[in-house]
């Protein structure tokens, strides 16, 4: 009985070093873990999700961009929370920085940078990412090559800083080093009670591509800074999907 609780040990340890040796870090004090993601956490590699690594999400209409900057705004402030600010690079401005406000995050924490070329926001997304000091670096750019992603993912290895890439209706879906690849679809919304207008926000979150993880697809609404998982009908997700021609 001891040799097989030894043995599962030795095994475990040995899967933490072989993480360690890919990128992947338990949190330390100085790598503060984004709380409880509930039923999602299953899917990443022990259990946590991945900090200090590049995630890339993947957007093909304007209704999954402002789903997609939703949800990344979501695991943005969570981490905001413990560490300093947030860097924003954009080719042109499609976010309203007011916004933020309902995912938790003040605006002026934010450094949003805008530039007109892709070439140039890559350069500036590398060196942000060697800031240990930033709390998470966003990245709208669509298209990237695996030279330029492994670059970016040496810099966050090094600084510990999470990196997001938001990519809208790229040409290619090509491999890249990121350790994820997300699709955040829009659900029709939560009406609160038997009150008119805009309900929470309800997401379809995909996630098609998580290393030495198990991809997975929840249902997903954020209430007071909450991520809340519920249950929609496939019916009526067919009728919401057709309806933002996704």
């Amino acid at each position: 009985m001891e040799a097989s609780v030894e043995k599962k040990l030795m095994v475990e340890e040995l899967r933490k070093m072989i993480l360690t040796a890919e990128g992947f870090s338990t949190p330390s004090g100085s790598d503060e873990p984004l709380g409880d993601l509930g039923p999602m956490e299953k899917a990443f590699p022990m259990g946590t999700f991945p900090l200090g690594a590049i995630h890339e999400f993947i957007s093909n209409s304007a209704e999954e961009t402002a789903a997609s900057t939703g949800f990344i705004a979501c695991l943005i402030g969570r981490l905001m929370r413990e560490k300093g600010p947030c860097l924003w690079v954009s080719i042109g401005k499609r976010l309203f920085p007011p916004s933020l406000r309902s995912f938790g995050i003040e605006p002026h924490r934010v450094i949003f940078i805008s530039l007109r070329q892709e070439k140039e926001a890559l350069w500036v997304l590398e060196e942000a990412l060697k800031c240990p000091s930033l709390a998470a670096v966003v990245g709208e750019i669509r298209e990237l090559d695996l030279t330029a992603s492994r670059r970016l993912q040496l810099a966050v290895e090094q600084s510990r800083v999470t990196g997001f890439l938001h990519r809208y209706r790229p040409h290619h879906l090509n491999n890249l080093a990121c350790v994820s690849r997300w699709n955040i679809r829009p659900l029709g919304s939560e009406v609160n009670g038997e009150l008119p207008g805009i309900g929470h926000p309800l997401w379809e979150v995909q996630l098609n591509k998580i290393r030495n993880g198990r991809p997975g697809t929840w249902q997903i609404s954020w209430k007071a800074g909450i991520f809340h998982y519920v249950d929609y009908p496939a019916q009526a997700q067919k009728k919401v999907y057709t309806q933002t021609g996704t």
